[in-house]
């Protein structure tokens, strides 16, 4: 600090930890997209399950690059409410190296990282319910849109200091609305424009590698602890320590509330049971974990995991083709833990400025069902019109056949395993002994 210049006793200044501490965070939430696709990989059929994962990873590298050109500023620079604007987030170039996030103890860089991976992971989510049928490219192309009208504008309305619903005094903690609302609320608007599967309600569309499934939930539930613990941007206090013991007691009730409500509704404990049960958890508390109590977060968790297990059905009452249970899980799972602070909390937060929120009530739970509906509204509307738009200029499918046949092969030209070796008979024998050859050994062998 030059001579002569002093602070203020509550000026924040640069922590170590804190910074050590969002950077292991923003790695979490990193290592969550892979775990996505893992996750969705190994539900898909055979045929799809490169696509499956190519639909998540391209996220890490489109968002990425939109993010430094002007997403963190749409997201996070000054505003009038409805979307940021800030000439030195742009391309990330005007920041200092030590410039700290106003009200915090970590660099500006470090807060970006830390959002960027949820920029990432988001439009990621969305990809399960299209799953079998979507073009490459066309799914490139949306995502660069929908990041850019969506999660940009929604991210500032919900945890920006001047965003309108933060403002309004809505709570989301880690991305209840953001996140899991908005992805799942674009997946529904997709779908009903493109449509469904083919065979949907007649072939069998069954999970190739159950494996894979639990390798992907397991990924996730890691990751999700700098997910949510991370969003406090420290732990000074607490709150974060607060949010990650919550987290893993929310999705533990939820894994079990799913398998207890799939054994009594259909006579069976499923690995896919347990893996979807435990993502509908940490959905569920990802926005009400730094404001509820660990009873609390068991009842998120169990309400959660039996609504969520119930929504996963209504997609073959009501026709429409949510490939991988993006809506079932996400949307319903995120207006449950958005909808459900206002029924248990007990005392928490504002994701963005260290005010305290204390106590629940009607008036709280009026805020967030405005958050949910805005949210919901929003992203179900936009994404329906942007992929309409793209279906009828570049097409969004890919060609019936091409479906059927596979589309790893169409698309990327690879297929996940390859099983010509497989019991392909070049492996050497000896031939069996001529009738002759054979008296001549059994001769011996009575000699």
């Amino acid at each position: 600090m030059p001579p002569g210049i002093t602070l203020a006793a509550d000026t924040p200044q640069l922590s170590s930890a804190n910074t050590g501490f969002m950077l292991i965070c923003s790695a979490l939430v990193m290592i969550m997209t892979p775990g996505l696709a893992f996750f969705y990989g190994g539900m898909v059929r055979v045929k799809s399950t490169l696509n499956m994962l190519m639909m998540s990873f391209i996220s890490l590298g489109i968002v990425t690059i939109l993010w430094v050109l002007y997403g963190f500023s749409l997201s996070f620079g000054e505003s009038n409410g409805f979307i940021g604007w800030s000439k030195d987030y742009f391309g990330l170039s005007g920041i200092g190296i030590v410039q700290l996030w106003p009200g915090y103890t970590v660099p500006i860089y470090v807060f970006a990282v830390f959002q960027l991976m949820f920029a990432v992971i988001t439009p990621a989510l969305i990809s399960g319910a299209l799953a079998d049928r979507v073009k490459f490219s066309a799914w490139a192309l949306f995502i660069t849109l929908w990041v850019s009208v969506v999660y940009f504008p929604v991210a500032h309305w919900v945890w920006a200091s001047d965003g309108w619903l933060f403002k309004k005094g809505v709570i989301d903690f880690a991305g209840g609305t953001a996140v899991h609302i908005n992805a799942g609320a674009a997946a529904l608007g997709v779908i009903l424009v493109i449509g469904k599967r083919v065979g949907f309600k007649k072939d069998p569309m069954r999970p190739h590698s159950l494996p894979l499934v639990m390798l992907g939930a397991g990924l996730l539930w890691f990751g999700w602890f700098g997910f949510n613990a991370g969003s406090w941007l420290g732990n000074d206090d607490g709150v974060g320590a607060v949010m990650f013991v919550n987290t893993q007691v929310a999705t533990a009730a939820a894994m079990l509330a799913w398998l207890g409500y799939e054994k009594l509704r259909h006579g069976s404990f499923t690995t896919l049971g347990a893996a979807s049960g435990a993502v509908a958890g940490l959905v569920a508390i990802t926005p009400s974990g730094g404001c509820v109590s660990p009873l609390g977060a068991i009842a998120v968790g169990v309400i959660a995991g039996v609504l969520c297990a119930m929504a996963v059905g209504l997609k073959y009452r009501f026709g429409f083709d949510d490939s991988l249970d993006v809506v079932g899980v996400h949307m319903v799972g995120g207006i449950a833990g958005s909808l459900l602070v206002g029924l248990f909390a007990t005392g928490g937060v504002q994701s963005d400025a260290k005010g305290l929120f204390y106590g629940g009530g009607l008036d709280q739970l009026g805020k967030q069902a405005i958050g949910v509906g805005a949210v919901l509204g929003y992203s179900l509307v936009v994404s329906a019109v942007l992929a309409f738009l793209l279906d009828k200029t570049i097409g969004m499918r890919v060609p019936e056949d091409d479906e059927v046949s596979g589309i790893d092969q169409v698309e990327h030209a690879e297929t996940a395993y390859d099983f010509s070796g497989a019991g392909g008979g070049t492996a050497t024998r000896t031939p069996a002994p001529a009738p002759s050859e054979k008296a001549a050994q059994n001769k011996k062998v009575d000699a």
